[in-house]
């Protein structure tokens, strides 16, 4: 017996059957070029393995809103540091990102800011400035490229 040749097509994935019965989802992203790999002193990092240009929409994810009655609960876990604050008309919820979203790095001087998108529950990536080859990508966690850091944690 063969598997069944069927995919759904949904906003932001494809989900396609398997042989043994379970589904896996395939969420293409904005740039097949990303990769993940170790950074000097800050884990895991969202690399590029090409050259992209400034105003480059590199990922658009989905993500999960939570309440701040969640977030107390949140802020005692490790998740705490891969949350967002989610104000949409100065709603005090928080969100997590999927996608790659979670492992881009801060930087007080990125390449990359981010965009959230209250309607769709997105959050996209775009870059700043040129990026070159196998150069990593990375954010200021404050939400605005230009916002001196206030952190909670050492900038390396």
């Amino acid at each position: 017996m063969g598997c069944p040749i069927y995919s759904f097509q949904f906003e932001y994935a494809q989900v396609q059957p398997r042989c043994s019965g379970l589904y896996y989802i395939s969420a293409p992203m904005k740039s097949t070029f990303l990769y993940i790999a170790q950074t000097n002193g800050k884990g895991r990092g969202v690399f590029t393995g090409s050259e992209i240009e400034p105003g480059t929409t590199i990922e658009e994810a989905p993500v999960i809103v939570m309440s701040a009655e969640d977030r107390v609960f949140l802020d005692k876990t490790l998740l705490h540091d891969y949350i967002f604050e989610w104000q949409p008309a100065g709603a005090d919820l928080c969100c997590m990102a999927l996608g790659w979203v979670p492992v881009y790095n801060h930087s007080s001087q990125p390449n990359c800011e981010y965009f959230m998108d209250y309607d769709n529950q997105t959050i996209s990536i775009v870059t700043l400035r040129k990026v070159e080859a196998d150069e990593e990508l990375t954010f200021n966690y404050n939400g605005d490229a230009d916002h001196a850091p206030v952190i909670w944690f050492e900038e390396k």
